[in-house]
């Protein structure tokens, strides 16, 4: 697909802004889905202690940054995963998960379950902080 069209779907679905925040919010009554994400669903395996997974988009430079950032937490604690998941490929799951912008980073515990989530480029502590509430 080429670039131009890439980013007039990506404008329509609401994946393109400016603004990006990257504070990792608790899920409790986000409105969104209250499941629990598996495998199947993400198209890896989960971690064993907690997963970080990352909905990104091809033209999307905040999400190199957080690719990084989240492969380097996943790799300093053990048990602990990172998908990364194409938005534009994935149409359905963004739209189940109410991703709304790229990055978005979903943290979750060793069941599946949503425990925060992140819009925008995430600082490496609140990534650690978050994933010290994913896991016992």
């Amino acid at each position: 697909m080429a670039a131009a069209a890439v980013l007039a779907a990506a404008a329509v679905i609401g994946l393109v802004r400016r603004r990006r925040d990257g504070v990792l919010r608790a899920r409790k009554g986000a409105g969104r889905v209250d499941e629990r994400l598996g495998a199947a669903d993400l198209g890896a395996e989960l971690g064993e202690r907690a997963t970080l997974v990352q909905f990104s988009s091809a033209f999307c430079a905040p999400c190199r940054a957080t690719r990084r950032i989240l492969g380097e937490v996943a790799a300093m604690v053990d048990g602990v995963a990172h998908i990364e998941i194409d938005a534009e490929s994935n149409l359905d799951l963004v739209r189940r998960l109410g991703v709304v912008r790229t990055p978005t980073v979903f943290v979750l515990d060793a069941s599946g379950r949503v425990v925060r989530t992140a819009t925008g480029q995430p600082r490496k502590a609140d990534v650690i902080a978050a994933l010290g509430e994913a896991i016992p």
